[in-house]
């Protein structure tokens, strides 16, 4: 055994146990991603749906493939249903915190469509990006946090042992895909 692994061990052996704080800011810490896991994953469940199904005054599948055909996408009917799932379940993923690094792939996808498409000429409203910025950014910071102990996530051994990892690797997947479609625009 090395003098390194001896001097950690012994470190470790003496080291205060978890405190009340310690306990308290972990339960804060998986309370705040709770809330922003919701909040965020659940407004993308609406927007999915709103292209999915019309609810919530939203326009349905066919305004949305005709939407996405005069945005230059070929087969706007396909690209509707691909984005309308997209957000309707990598939402719902999000929100629960179920493969959430898939959920962020899938959202990923989305988010580098929808900013192209909505121009990155301003940033606040009425024809700026600020909204979808907000939300990317916090879908890739749910993405590399992990979602907490109150998620589904919490009881797959896999997603907490390789969570860097899996978390990077689905963001890389989310952009490629995202950009892949992309390049498909007219």
């Amino acid at each position: 055994m090395t003098q390194e692994r001896q001097d950690r061990d012994i470190f470790r052996a003496t080291a205060l146990p978890a405190t009340t704080a310690t306990t308290a800011t972990t339960a804060t810490h998986d309370t705040g991603l709770l809330l922003l896991r919701l909040v965020v994953g659940l407004s993308m469940v609406g927007h999915g749906t709103m292209k999915l199904f019309g609810w919530f005054g939203g326009p349905g599948l066919t305004a949305t493939g005709k939407g996405f055909s005069m945005a230059g996408y070929p087969a706007g009917d396909a690209m509707a249903v691909i984005a309308s799932l997209s957000e309707t379940l990598g939402g719902l993923g999000l929100a629960l915190g179920l493969l959430t690094p898939l959920a962020g792939a899938a959202l990923t996808g989305t988010f580098i469509n929808v900013l192209d498409v909505r121009g990155l000429s301003a940033y606040f409203p009425p024809k700026g990006v600020e909204l979808e910025v907000v939300l990317f950014a916090a879908i890739i910071a749910l993405t590399l946090t992990g979602p907490g102990r109150f998620s589904a996530d919490h009881h797959l051994p896999v997603l907490r042992e390789s969570r860097p990892r899996s978390s990077w690797l689905a963001l890389l997947l989310g952009a490629v895909a995202g950009f892949v479609v992309l390049f498909l625009r007219d």
